[in-house]
């Protein structure tokens, strides 16, 4: 029986979700870090789906197949997910799709034969490539979907996103795929949902983003900055400055990571560990030009000029003043970080090197059966971290991993089918948790004891 979990927990202020305590702790020096009871042990699910604590319940609220208002099917691959609130009683949650051209014939007949000039690529016979999103308009009071539609399609593998602080989901292509063999579009953009969608929306690419392989983005709500992540082992970690705070389709420059006074920096510690649990590393930001880079270059030519490498860039939330952002297979075992950047208070200025961001590894997973390739996470209400796994492995099981303001650790949620949990997004009156199992697709809505919260070590 495991009793101790040990990971590389950065040591500084933690500030999750407006909560700032001190995580430095006798067991910083040897990386090592508690276990605590959590909510209490995980209870079997006799309908054998996902495992929870003692009171809490699960409610599936849409699965594939389903048919929604607007008379489709609900599309498979359910990945990252947003909720936005629409009214004091209901929110909607923006669901990505990540399918790719080649899981159009294994959609439901209907996608398969879904032809509209609202999409924004199509194959040659002029179906609508089945990638993009739904929205599900949930109401926490009812318990109960209200409004399900297709807002998005003819996108190629959403991968995840996140919400803006002006009530959109941004939702990011994993692809490069390139015009040509049967497709008349360019992909590797970010595309923007709004929550007052009510049906397919015109796609417009949000071009000056950036074209490369998407995961996920989060939005300073003091700045507007939007932050990028990457899914590649050599990956960079992007900013993106609007011209316009909240309109993004006025484009904006974009630009990479470099850890201050230390070029081409490796972030990844899988050959030679040189990025430290506890050390706070200033950074900068450089300029990247042909954002489009039809070459799919974008991170090599970054990397060349100083940008800092991350291996697998996946789900990012932001916090309280500062974000976190989880390499799926980083460390030096590859089993997975999560990294913390907290802005400069002259974020995007012209004078932003006299007071510069700071970058922290935040955790590092030294074991498989402690954390094992975090992918999407979000910032809880009540100020933890709640990370979603995504390693697809006969004999581990993917989990939701609760981390706690003082850096201890406790399981949430063990999915008992062979597929990956995504999406994890909280209500903002935080009493649902809405979370998607990926395929086939299943979205959860779960409540349950939030105030029961046992910090005790095991």
């Amino acid at each position: 029986m495991v009793t101790r979990r040990r990971f590389l927990i950065g040591a500084g202020a933690l500030a999750f979700s407006g909560l700032a305590v001190s995580i430095l702790g006798k067991n910083q020096a040897t990386g090592t870090n508690t276990i605590v009871k959590g909510f209490g042990p995980l209870i079997t699910d006799p309908n054998e789906i996902l495992d929870l604590p003692a009171g809490f319940e699960y409610q599936i609220i849409s699965e594939l197949g389903n048919t929604m208002t607007d008379g489709f099917p609900v599309p498979d691959k359910a990945d990252g997910m947003g909720c936005l609130p629409l009214d004091e009683d209901r929110v909607v949650l923006v669901r990505n799709h990540e399918l790719k051209p080649s899981d159009l014939s294994k959609q439901p007949a209907k996608i398969q034969q879904h032809k509209t000039d609202l999409a924004y690529d199509q194959t040659e016979e002029g179906i609508a490539l089945a990638g993009g999103t739904s929205n599900l308009v949930y109401n926490l009071k009812t318990q109960k979907i209200e409004n399900e539609f297709l807002s998005l399609v003819g996108t190629i593998r959403n991968c995840s996103g996140g919400i803006t602080p002006w009530n959109t989901w941004l939702t990011c292509e994993e692809s490069v795929t390139k015009a040509g063999d049967g497709f008349s579009k360019d992909h590797g953009y970010i595309f923007e949902v709004p929550a007052t969608a009510t049906g397919l929306i015109n796609p417009v690419p949000l071009k000056e983003m950036g074209r490369f392989n998407h995961e996920a983005a989060a939005v300073d709500p003091r700045t507007g900055i939007v932050y990028l992540t990457e899914d590649r082992g050599d990956s960079l970690f992007y900013r993106f400055i609007p011209k316009v705070s909240g309109q993004l389709h006025k484009g904006g420059q974009l630009q990479a990571l470099v850890i201050k006074n230390k070029p081409s920096y490796d972030t990844r510690n899988w050959e030679t560990p040189v990025m430290k649990h506890q050390e706070w590393h200033d950074t900068e930001w450089i300029n990247l030009t042909n954002p489009e880079s039809p070459e799919d270059d974008l991170r090599l030519r970054g990397y060349k000029e100083g940008a800092a490498l991350f291996a697998r860039g996946e789900g990012v939330h932001w916090g309280d003043q500062e974000l976190y952002f989880c390499c799926t297979n980083g460390g030096e075992k590859q089993l997975g970080q999560v990294m913390r950047y907290r802005p400069s208070i002259n974020e995007g200025e012209t004078n932003e090197s006299t007071n510069p961001g700071r970058l922290q590894l935040f955790l590092e997973s030294e074991d498989k059966s402690l954390y094992n390739f975090g992918d999407n996470l979000t910032v809880t209400p009540f100020g933890h971290l709640i990370v979603c796994e995504d390693q697809y492995t006969a004999i581990v099981d993917n989990h939701l991993r609760g981390v706690t303001p003082d850096g201890s650790l406790y399981n949430f949620a063990r999915l008992i089918m062979q597929t990956e949990l995504a999406g994890a997004c909280f209500s903002p009156d935080g009493s649902t948790l809405f979370v998607n199992i990926y395929s086939p697709t299943k979205t959860l809505a779960i409540k349950g004891p939030w105030d029961k919260f046992n910090n005790l070590s095991v």
